[in-house]
């Protein structure tokens, strides 16, 4: 077996240390998590073995998916459901890198509209094929169409 490194590894560490601690919540979610990271893995027609940055989006997809069953569960008056799910994006958030504030978001977005000469709504694809890049895992994709249409001015 060969030794890994990176992110995927980090995550089977910590699962092994959540394990012998008996931090239940922590070793589940980071059970889930990797079998998300093999599924997909294991997606298309050939097997393969993720990238850093592949396993960062997998990790943002189930954090992404965390906290909406979090809203959903407090907007259906279950808080002990919505508790569990907080518990786990909390576990999750500590692999993510650090999200940006409000304020710096929209400067990028005020660049990259600057960058790309765009005046209307017509021209938000442009300015988010230009940002996406830059904010990849530090800012939500609704956070981002926000910022970019009041950079827009709509």
């Amino acid at each position: 077996m060969t030794e890994q490194t990176g992110l995927k590894a980090t995550l089977q560490q910590d699962l092994t240390a959540a394990m012998r601690a008996q931090d239940k919540v922590r070793a589940g979610t980071l059970r889930m998590t990797l079998s998300a990271v093999t599924t997909e893995e294991v997606a298309g027609k050939q097997a393969r073995e993720l990238s850093d940055d592949e396993v960062l989006r997998v990790i943002i997809k189930e954090a992404k998916k965390r906290r909406e069953a979090a809203e959903a569960y407090t907007g259906a008056a279950r808080p002990e459901l919505a508790a569990q799910e907080e518990a786990e994006l909390e576990v999750l958030e500590a692999y993510l890198p650090a999200q940006l504030s409000d304020e710096e978001l929209a400067e990028l977005a005020r660049e990259a509209v600057a960058e790309t000469g765009a005046t209307d709504m017509r021209g938000m694809g442009q300015v988010m094929k230009v940002l996406q890049p830059r904010v990849a895992g530090r800012a939500e994709g609704g956070r981002v169409a926000a910022a970019v249409k009041q950079a827009l001015g709509a």
